[in-house]
């Protein structure tokens, strides 16, 4: 199974993290379940990652719908997202490994995600409203580590803007089968045990694998 790993840490490189922590028991899972496969891996800070402006990728999308010759950079931005879209979609499991920063993405995987939500390429739009193309099986999974608690059904529950996002990007627009998340949370929390915390992520992991690859 064609799995993309997307680290979307800006921190990537430290594996002390708790959303690193998350990803190492999944290549540990993966490895054991697959001996004979491997995970490809996006660091999206590591990444060239062109932006949706009028100087990047919405000024060549621009060009190409007037078929205008784009300039050398323009050809370099336009070849850099062709690169991304095609690698994302030729994976049909996409783990998603993030913190959680302001209840929102980190700015990088938003950009990623302004690269590969293109319109007959992950999406189509009909009379009806948008279609998703992406629908032979793909499926995502969210490792995502906070500082708060978004499970307890208080204020903050409606504020992982993050999860919202993703889901509906994913299963509503692009038309991906699951969205799955599997959290550390409370790192930051008055109250909660680091080492618990860790914990009930991993048993989540354990489980969600599961689901991600039956």
């Amino acid at each position: 199974m064609t799995t993309l790993l997307i680290n979307a840490h800006p921190d990537f490189q430290n594996d002390q993290h708790y959303s690193a922590k998350l990803a190492q028991r999944f290549l540990e899972h993966y490895q054991a379940a697959f001996p004979e496969q491997t995970v490809d891996v996006l660091n999206l800070y590591g990444t060239e990652i062109p932006q949706l402006t009028t100087t990047a990728l919405l000024g060549v999308w621009r060009k190409q719908a007037q078929h205008v010759t784009l300039t050398p950079d323009e050809q370099h931005t336009a070849a850099v997202n062709r690169q991304l879209l095609t690698q994302f979609k030729a994976h049909h499991r996409i783990v998603i490994v993030s913190p959680l920063h302001n209840f929102n993405v980190t700015a990088r995987l938003k950009d990623y995600l302004d690269n590969i939500l293109v319109a007959r390429e992950t999406f189509r739009y009909t009379e009806a409203g948008s279609v998703g193309l992406m629908t032979d099986d793909y499926r995502v999974l969210l490792l995502q580590a906070s500082g708060s608690v978004y499970t307890r059904q208080d204020r903050y529950t409606p504020m992982e803007f993050s999860r919202l996002y993703l889901d509906k990007m994913f299963t509503e627009i692009m038309g991906f089968d699951t969205f799955d998340i599997v959290r550390i949370q409370g790192t930051q929390t008055h109250g909660v045990r680091i080492d618990d915390a860790v914990q009930a992520g991993y048993r989540d992991l354990d489980a969600a694998f599961t689901r991600f690859y039956r």
